[in-house]
């Protein structure tokens, strides 16, 4: 057995034991407001509900390891004391990991995670109207626990009021733990699906993804393609250049005798093929190809 105290590891060795050993965390995806009135989304897994009367949430956007900066959901708690927290199922799991992305101050995560901004009741962050179940809440409390690298914050919110979509309930009108089919973090790019057991994310740390918001209409509007789908082409680095396209297609004879066909449906759904096998660069070739 390995043995040893935390101290002795790097901070990154101990983040990554702790995220991997203390799992499935349930997620929260926090919608937040600067001063200014600028949204903000981002998901945190340092999250758990504590209190039903009062109705008390905790999650924990930790200072980053890599340079010890504070995230812009933390500043906004501090700022305007006020969050709403929203659930991630399965349905917008894709789409909550690239609002994770660390877009410069001011960029609008709903935007770029193709997610529907919707007004809230008592508070003035937005809701993500795709989730299906959405907090509002009051910050009564900020908790620092450091002030290094990997420290967290806790961030202890009341909730005022909550908002839950008809399609999850059961015939008594409670939630029923299948429809709603939440999904949960473990450590890596590893997620649990309530209902199905363990996938996998990838994690958009590295690279800022182009974002839902360049994708273009004629494919946010296809039939084929759902939120998941959408979340994967927008969180690629940079499109394919014709070139690459070219050369794709020529040493693919199922995706030229596909392209040959002018259907735009079977051109959907064979990018679809290539997005269910996390391969967002090829389905890009596909879905250009054309253009």
């Amino acid at each position: 057995m390995l043995s040893f105290e935390p101290h002795t590891l790097s901070p990154v060795q101990l983040q990554s034991y702790l995220q991997s050993a203390v799992a499935p965390r349930p997620i929260a995806f926090a919608s937040t407001m600067d001063k200014h009135g600028k949204p903000n989304l981002s998901p945190f897994s340092f999250f758990n509900v504590f209190s039903s009367n009062p109705p008390i949430l905790v999650f924990s956007p930790a200072r980053r390891v890599r340079n010890n900066t504070t995230k812009h959901t933390l500043e906004n708690c501090q700022a305007t004391k006020q969050v709403v927290i929203n659930v991630v199922n399965y349905d917008i799991v894709q789409q909550a990991s690239l609002s994770s992305t660390e877009y410069p101050d001011g960029v609008n995560e709903f935007l770029k995670s193709g997610l529907t901004m919707l007004p809230s009741d008592m508070v003035k962050p937005y809701r993500v109207a795709e989730s299906p179940v959405q907090l509002e809440c009051k910050v009564n409390e900020i908790i620092a626990l450091g002030n290094q690298g990997g420290a967290g914050n806790l961030i202890i919110c009341e909730v005022l009021k909550i908002h839950i979509h008809e399609n999850i309930l059961d015939d008594k009108n409670m939630i029923d733990q299948s429809k709603i089919d939440l999904v949960s973090r473990l450590g890596g790019n590893w997620y649990s699906r309530s209902n199905q057991g363990l996938f996998e994310v990838e994690k958009p740390l590295t690279t800022l993804g182009i974002g839902v918001d360049e994708i273009p209409e004629f494919i946010k509007k296809s039939p084929v393609f759902d939120g998941n789908d959408l979340g994967k082409l927008g969180n690629v680095e940079a499109l394919p250049t014709q070139e690459e396209i070219t050369i794709f297609v020529k040493q693919n004879f199922a995706v030229k005798g596909v392209l040959s066909s002018d259907d735009e449906m079977k051109i959907h759904q064979k990018a679809k093929e290539y997005l269910n096998n996390n391969d967002a660069l090829s389905a890009w070739k596909v879905l250009l190809a054309k253009q």
